[in-house]
C-alpha cells in the first residue's frame, strides 16, 4: 500500500484533492489506520483516480463523475470521450487564436493612425472576362470571408482544368451586399465565351474608368490596414467610392504568406 502522499505523487494530484475525493465519497483509500487517521491507498486504485481526472478535464461535475464511475465506463467509451473533447478543445483553442490576431490587428490600426500613408495610384482598369464561383458570407469580416473565398477558388482552379481552359491572369475577387450578407465572387480570367457548357460561370468584369489602387503585401487577413488607409487617401483628396471593390491576386496562394502581394481596386469618382 501507498501512503497519501506517495499516493499523490503517483497519480500527479495533490494530497489536498485526494482528501477531497474521498469526503465525497468518489475515491476511497483502502485502509484507513484508526489510530493515526492515516490514509493509505492500493496500486490498483490509480485506475479511478485516471479515470476521475479524466471525466473532470472533460468539463463534467463532480457529481456527473461520480455517477459515470458507478456506472464503470469502460476504456474505449472514455477515450471516445477524451477525443471528443480534446476535437472541442483544438476547436476552442483556434478560435481564441483567430480572436487575439484580430485584436491585434484593431491595435495596429488604433496605433498607427495618422501616422503613416500608402502609395495610391489613379489609373484606368481594363475589362476582364472571368471564369467565377460565388458564395455567401454573414459579413465583411475577414473570419467570416476567409472560409468562404478559399474553397470557392479550390473548387474553380479544379473545374477550370476539367474545362481544359487555361486561366490567362492574376486572380479577381470582389463582392456585394446581398440581403443574406455579402456575396463573395472569387474569378479567373480565362478565354471563353459566355453561356458555354461550363459548371461554372463566365461574366465580364467592366472596366473601370477611374480606379484608387494601392498595393497590399501580406495575407489577406492582414489587409485591413491597407484598405483604411486607402480610405483615408480617397476622402482626403476629394474622392468618393463609386462601385464594387477588387482584389486582384498578384502573387497569392504559395511560398511564404509575407510575400503575397495583392492589388485592392477602388473605383471612384470626384465629389460633387
Amino acid at each position: 500500500m501507498f501512503s497519501i502522499g506517495d499516493f499523490a505523487r503517483l497519480g500527479r494530484v495533490s494530497v489536498r484533492m485526494l482528501r477531497h475525493y474521498d469526503a465525497l465519497g468518489l475515491l476511497r483509500p483502502a485502509r484507513v489506520d484508526h489510530a493515526t487517521g492515516y490514509r493509505y491507498y492500493e496500486a490498483g486504485q490509480l485506475s479511478r483516480l485516471n479515470r476521475l481526472i479524466a471525466l473532470k478535464d472533460l468539463g463534467l461535475t463532480l457529481e456527473q463523475v461520480g455517477r459515470i464511475l458507478e456506472q464503470k465506463v469502460g476504456p474505449e467509451e472514455l477515450h471516445g470521450m477524451l477525443r471528443l473533447r480534446r476535437a472541442e478543445l483544438a476547436a476552442r483553442l483556434a478560435d481564441e487564436s483567430m480572436r487575439l490576431a484580430r485584436v491585434e490587428a484593431r491595435l495596429r490600426l488604433i496605433e498607427t493612425e495618422g501616422l503613416m500613408s500608402v502609395d495610391v495610384v489613379v489609373k484606368s482598369v481594363p475589362a476582364v472576362r472571368l471564369a467565377e464561383l460565388s458564395g455567401i458570407a454573414e459579413s465583411y469580416e475577414s473570419e467570416k470571408i476567409s472560409p468562404v473565398i478559399q474553397p470557392l477558388y479550390d473548387e474553380l482552379c479544379r473545374r477550370i482544368c476539367e474545362a481544359g481552359l487555361t486561366v490567362t491572369g492574376p486572380t479577381v475577387a470582389y463582392y456585394e451586399q446581398v440581403p443574406e450578407g455579402v456575396r463573395v465572387h472569387a474569378g479567373a480570367p480565362v478565354n471563353a465565351e459566355p453561356g458555354g457548357a461550363y459548371d461554372f460561370d463566365v461574366v465580364d468584369l467592366p472596366a473601370i474608368e477611374q480606379a484608387a489602387t494601392v498595393v497590399h503585401h501580406g495575407t489577406m487577413d492582414q489587409a485591413d490596414l491597407t484598405t483604411q488607409r486607402l480610405a483615408q487617401w480617397i476622402e482626403e483628396n476629394g474622392y468618393r467610392s463609386s462601385g464594387f471593390a477588387r482584389e486582384v491576386y498578384l502573387t497569392y496562394g504559395c511560398g511564404d504568406p509575407a510575400t503575397w502581394v495583392t492589388e485592392l481596386q477602388e473605383p471612384i469618382s470626384r465629389e460633387a
